[in-house]
């Protein structure tokens, strides 16, 4: 069957996937670290890029493939690659393409590991992260120059929470002949389609919502797969001959410009993955698998809690105030309804009355929620964001990066709404 026609329940359960001659009708586990070759000509065309197959599970690995092949699947995307970690997806996505005397132009409003990649250990490497407001598309194009390789920002700010004209940034970069990386950790498919907002190459941590029960690390880079990295010379990386492959033109071998095709995750996956290795274990691989069999389902109902437990929060006497776009209040609710369908995602944060003091207590006397640094698991979870995954930034980094110090971020999970909803009260009310 046609995967461009199969709905998103549908690719979650079966995309990527072909029963082999064992008949197992789930993925196996190949917990292999090599391949045995067929012949020395065999193993020289798998070196050399002649012909696909399996060399090492460090590039590539039988359940790692088809939890890629589904991921990609489900962006209706050109290709997939899976890597140890979201915040190695994040550094592949950059470093593929920006080297040392370059830069790339950022949203300010950022997970803070992200933010702490981008303004210090990228700038160890040479590479310049310039930070705007991403509010007005205009602030992008005014920090782009001659040496300015992409524009990146976040699906739904964390943990502002702020949605943005997402196709008018992208408009800005495909003007500049710049490709639109996005972080749709928290809005992955059927919530959002980033490809539909013009991005090009979408980024996700694959520990979060696709995964979705806290067992598994992982992260992801899936492309669109129909930018034009040929446009002005400016991406050698992907169309000069490559010296480490005997001068192959992944732009001329992938057929680059004839249609959609996977050119930066294949050079991802024979570039920094082989050359760097952090990739993700065959065993977290079937595990996100699992994930991935019930995201429609769950995306939903974490969506549907999200708004009954903001809507709660944003009548109770001891919250100072709810920061969801969910809620009319949010400045950004309009675009966040036409552009997320099922709701604005699960994350979003509150302030308690009180500051800081009554929110530790609060934090303390949650009973059912979690107090752990994770989002999107099927439990909810709440933490301080200003002395946890924004502790590393500045007080005025954190304000920029919307952190002020009551912040509570929560993450709405898959229990009764009720009774988190009654988890919340019983522990507000221990904050006075």
């Amino acid at each position: 069957m046609d995967e461009k026609q199969l709905g998103p329940q549908t690719l979650a359960l079966h995309a990527g996937h072909t029963p082999d001659a064992t008949g197992s009708r789930a993925v196996p586990v190949h917990l292999t670290t090599a391949y045995l070759f067929k012949d020395a000509a065999h193993a020289a065309n798998l070196f050399s890029l002649k012909e696909p197959g399996y060399i090492y599970t460090r590039l590539n690995n039988p359940t790692t493939e088809v939890m890629e092949k589904r991921l990609a699947a489900l962006h209706h995307g050109a290709g997939a690659v899976a890597t140890a970690s979201g915040m190695a997806a994040i550094f592949y996505a950059v470093t593929t393409i920006v080297s040392a005397g370059q830069n790339l132009v950022t949203g300010s409003n950022l997970y803070g590991g992200t933010q702490t990649l981008f303004e210090h250990t990228l700038k160890r490497f040479g590479i310049e992260a310039r930070f705007v407001d991403s509010s007005d598309p205009a602030n992008f194009e005014a920090a782009i120059d001659e040496n300015t390789r992409l524009v990146y920002s976040e699906a739904i700010g964390n943990p502002r929470c702020n949605v943005d004209d997402l196709p008018g940034i992208a408009e800005v970069a495909h003007r500049h002949g710049l490709p639109f990386i996005l972080d749709a950790t928290v809005a992955p498919p059927p919530v959002f389609d980033p490809f539909a907002v013009g991005c090009d190459i979408a980024v996700h941590s694959l520990t979060k919502i696709i995964g979705g029960h806290g067992t598994a690390m992982g992260g992801g880079i899936v492309e669109k797969g129909d930018f034009d990295w040929a446009a002005g010379n400016r991406y050698p990386e992907l169309t000069a001959p490559d010296p480490t492959y005997h001068g192959i033109n992944l732009w001329e071998t992938l057929g680059g410009g004839s249609g959609p095709c996977p050119i930066f995750t294949t050079k991802v996956r024979i570039g920094m993955l082989r050359d760097t290795g952090a990739t993700i274990s065959p065993m977290n691989s079937f595990l996100i698998l699992q994930g991935m069999e019930t995201l429609p389902m769950r995306a939903r109902l974490h969506c549907e809690n999200a708004r009954k437990v903001a809507e709660f929060l944003a009548k109770h006497p001891d919250v100072a105030w709810v920061n969801y776009a969910g809620l009319p209040s949010h400045p950004d609710h309009d675009r966040a309804a036409r552009t997320f369908p099922l709701g604005p995602g699960a994350v979003f944060g509150f302030g308690i009355r009180g500051g800081v003091e009554a929110g530790r207590k609060f934090i303390e006397s949650v009973k059912l929620c979690s107090h752990l640094a994770n989002i999107l698991d099927a439990k909810t979870l709440v933490i301080h964001p200003a002395t946890t995954t924004h502790g590393q930034s500045t007080p005025e980094e954190q304000l920029a990066a919307g952190v002020p110090p009551d912040l509570i971020r929560i993450s709405v999970g898959l229990e009764d709404a009720a009774d988190i909803i009654a988890d919340l009260d019983q522990a507000l009310a221990h904050s006075r």
